[in-house]
């Protein structure tokens, strides 16, 4: 009986192992920068055809082009979402004076300088996007919706510096 096992293992070991070669393993295939005759340059590399658009490209082209509309939740939004992502470097009030800068890495502009004063909102949201100087891209930690609303939230800082208090309806009440 117990040869008969021992037999049926063998038996089944053997057959397992037949099925196995290195056909899977030795294919034939082309290599990044291989000579081949199928193609008139000779590299397998193909470049992508004219008109081509990633997946999601359009997305993201129309939520940059089209801000959301200003409100209370958006700034409310963008003020928590700049104490998050922004704070750090440029400081509560956007002056360029946050903590990393305490620590020895160089500081950003203030956002109340006359050339980010004049920029418009698009602005900032591409700099959040695709970095700008020593600024890395945001745009894998920061949602769209989010980049606008830290832009209406950085707008809403450079407006607050320069707000006189005559034009600020019943001002006199809020500082009472």
């Amino acid at each position: 009986m117990r040869a008969t096992a021992t037999v049926a293992t063998i038996s089944a070991c053997a057959c397992l192992l037949v099925g196995c070669d290195l056909s899977m393993t030795r294919q034939r295939k082309l290599t990044t920068y291989a000579q081949i005759d199928l193609w008139p340059d000779a590299t397998p590399a193909r470049s992508l055809p004219d008109g081509v658009v990633a997946q999601g490209d359009v997305a993201r082209a129309a939520a940059a082009k089209n801000p959301p509309p200003v409100t209370e939740a958006l700034l409310a939004r963008g003020r928590e979402r700049f104490g998050i992502f922004c704070a750090p470097c440029h400081g509560l009030a956007g002056d360029g004076d946050g903590v990393i800068v305490h620590r020895g890495f160089p500081a950003p502009p203030s956002y109340h300088i006359d050339r980010l004063l004049a920029a418009p909102a698009q602005h900032f949201y591409h700099v959040m996007t695709d970095g700008y100087g020593v600024m890395y891209s945001y745009a894998d930690r920061v949602p769209p919706h989010d980049r606008w609303a830290i832009a209406a939230y950085i707008r809403a800082l450079q407006l607050s510096r320069r707000a006189k208090v005559a034009e600020i309806p019943d001002a006199a009440e809020h500082l009472r």
